[in-house]
């Protein structure tokens, strides 16, 4: 399991920030990983991520992680972790507010193939390009 800040906290902390979390696969479909990252809402610069199963443990990991920053307001899709792990107060659901985040996903899969389908990516190097 994979955890990393990627940036150091900012002085004034984050207004609000958006959770998501996207899976792919190691070698098969049933090895199944999941990208657990947050990014500022009004930056769209990604604070933290983290590689891992889909478990609270992983989400809670990613929750340390965000703690120096000073969040404000959490925004997500509404899946039960975090509705078990966030306090009411700050956490808001819908898909209204997790759009900059969602694009960031299919950015992902459009650039990195694989983690879509091995059907869907065509290749024109080598001995495929006729």
């Amino acid at each position: 399991m994979d955890i990393v800040r990627v940036e150091e906290p900012e002085e004034a902390g984050v207004e609000e920030a958006q959770l998501d979390e996207m899976w792919s696969y190691v070698g098969k479909k049933t090895n199944p990983r999941w990208l657990w990252h947050a990014i500022d809402r009004q930056s769209g610069q990604v604070l933290a991520y983290v590689l891992g199963r889909r478990k609270d443990e992983v989400e809670l990991q990613l929750k340390k992680l965000l703690e120096p920053f000073g969040i404000h307001r959490y925004c997500t899709d509404g899946w039960g972790t975090y509705e078990r792990h966030l306090p009411a107060e700050v956490h808001e659901v819908g898909k209204r507010k997790t759009q900059r985040i969602e694009q960031k996903h299919l950015r992902l899969k459009i650039i990195i193939k694989r983690l879509v389908r091995k059907t869907i990516c065509i290749s024109l190097v080598g001995g495929n390009a006729r």
